[in-house]
């Protein structure tokens, strides 16, 4: 072996080391499945179709949460194919924007690096990422109006490029609900007009917060001044068309919205329309407002009347409640008082204040079966979100002595038998709820081991007992059994539950005859209307036939 010398050895160290033949991994593959990791700022952006566009209205508030106590609740976030950066899944670009502003602020190293929940990007990706940042952003905050109807807007062009073909405004509006962001078809038409009509005259006023009911006052008032116009200038040649002379006037009066005057607005319209069509402006104005008046009527919601405020009758004079007329996918609402009914007494006199009260909340008592609380929290939430879609939540201590709502409670209590919480609203959660009335029916006969949730159907099965089984139960609690089973629209069971017989049994267990102990208790019965009501309306959903859930 020869022997290298000092300048041999040298070389080879000074040399270029041994090259890979493969190709070398740039960066590692997302993960396929949920997976905690730490971020930097620099590889996080915001997601960028998030609907809001305005500073949150309580951003100050979590930015001193953040700065005091830090990232209690981090983002989830996820990475569309192909790109280098990481986005925010499901709401928290104000969070993002926070500790970057922290991060400029104090240097601090916990506002620069994050732990958060990875999520790998889904099939039906940006669907499902705005869907999300819409339903979170309802509850952290709120969007406005014009933010939502935007947000709404960018959906239906993502659902388009999935189906491939235009969608109608119920179509929408059933996708928005399956994928967890429930929007009623009336509510996405007035989005829409927002959007095509108001928002190129008015964008700092819509962004200011202007809300929805202003929102449909003015689009009562475009049409209703529209209709006119398009009748009056009807072989008359007027200098403009009414989309023009609309927006023309609208644009001067994109101010805040505590500015904002919709008489003003009306006043200014008005105006300019009876000097181009050389009209009357009174008779003008009163056509607009008869025009105004019947829109209202075609586009409301049907309510109930509202009673004036009177002082209750007397304790010693109690008055039978009012019967309630239930339509058809209709509200209940109690029937005008007729011709000959007395008139209301007059208010109570300031003197007596505590008494009238004390008489009311005496009535309001007993309409309540059971009593069930619940959270403040979740209250304000489904007031928020309902006044946000433009609904009316049941209000039990304003209407119960005049619509006689009721409560029962259990693990889904009832404040109305006949409203359905748009969240509610889908078949999976209303098998859900459906079975839990059969369960807690059944359990006041003891017999609630029978009943068994289930996917399909109206949402639960009757396991009935064997012919020994059944023969050995009271008549009580065979005849309940026996009506779960057949509104579960099981076949006729081949054992001990006589559905022949239910038709003698169905009278006692409703009305009691034979004394109380034969009969549910108001509480189920109350129960057994919901239990009902939610399977009316599942039936309705699966046929396809979506109607009104009010």
């Amino acid at each position: 072996m020869v022997e290298l010398t000092p300048q041999d050895m040298a070389a080879k160290l000074l040399t270029t080391g041994f090259e890979r033949s493969s190709p070398s991994a740039v960066t590692l593959s997302d993960p396929i499945a949920d997976t905690p990791m730490v971020v930097t700022l620099d590889q996080l952006r915001p997601y960028d179709h998030d609907p809001r566009v305005t500073r949150n209205p309580v951003y100050a508030e979590i930015k001193a949460s953040i700065r005091e106590r830090g990232l209690d609740a981090p983002p989830a976030i996820t990475r569309r194919p192909g790109e280098v950066h990481y986005i925010i899944r499901n709401g928290g670009n104000t969070r993002l924007a926070i500790l970057r502003e922290l991060w400029r602020e104090t240097k601090d190293e916990r506002f620069f690096r994050i732990s958060c929940l990875f999520r790998p990007w889904p099939a039906r990706g940006e669907i499902v990422a705005l869907t999300g940042h819409l339903a979170e952003n309802e509850l952290r905050g709120g969007l406005t109006f014009i933010e939502r109807a935007l947000g709404i807007e960018k959906a239906r062009e993502f659902y388009e490029q999935e189906s491939g073909q235009a969608l109608s405004q119920s179509e929408l509006a059933r996708r928005l609900t399956a994928d967890g962001y429930p929007v009623p078809q009336s509510h996405i038409s007035r989005m829409n007009d927002a959007v095509r009509y108001l928002l190129p005259a008015i964008p700092t006023l819509l962004y200011g917060g202007l809300g929805r009911h202003q929102v449909d006052r003015l689009a009562v008032l475009r049409k209703a001044c529209e209709r006119i116009w398009e009748r009056r200038a009807l072989g008359r040649i007027v200098a403009l068309d009414f989309a023009t002379l609309f927006q023309d006037v609208l644009t001067q009066f994109d101010t805040q919205p505590d500015e904002f005057s919709l008489r003003r607005v009306q006043d200014e319209l008005v105006g300019q329309m009876a000097e181009l069509l050389d009209a009357d402006y009174d008779t003008l104005a009163l056509e607009i407002s008869d025009s105004e008046a019947r829109q209202r009527v075609l586009t409301s919601e049907p309510a109930g009347p509202v009673a004036p405020a009177a002082a209750p009758p007397p304790v010693s004079a109690p008055q039978q409640p009012p019967a309630l007329s239930v339509s058809r996918d209709a509200t209940p609402v109690a029937p005008p008082a007729s011709a000959g009914t007395t008139p209301a007494p007059a208010p109570a006199p300031p003197e007596a204040p505590e008494d009238q009260h004390g008489q009311r909340d005496e009535r309001l008592q007993g309409h309540i079966v059971t009593p069930a609380p619940t959270t403040e929290r979740l209250q304000s939430i489904q007031r928020m979100v309902a006044d946000q879609l433009g609904d009316k939540l049941p209000d039990f201590a304003a209407d119960a002595l005049r619509a006689i709502p009721v409560q029962a409670g259990g693990l889904y209590p009832i404040s109305d038998v006949w409203y359905i919480d748009p969240g509610l609203d889908v078949p999976d959660h209303l098998r859900v709820h459906i079975a839990q009335f059969a369960r807690e029916i059944a359990g006041e006969a003891a017999v609630a081991d029978y009943i068994e949730a289930s996917d399909g159907g109206v949402g639960f099965v009757c396991a009935a007992p064997a012919v020994g089984q059944a023969k050995a139960l009271p008549a009580f609690e065979r005849t309940v059994l026996t009506l779960l089973h057949a509104l579960s629209a099981a076949p006729a069971p081949a054992n001990g539950l006589d559905h022949a017989r239910l038709t003698h049994e169905l009278a006692a267990l409703l009305l009691g005859h034979g004394g109380s102990s034969t009969r549910l208790s108001d509480a189920a019965l109350v129960k057994l209307f919901r239990l009902l009501r939610l399977a009316r309306r599942l039936l309705d959903l699966e046929a396809g036939d979506p109607g009104h859930k009010f």
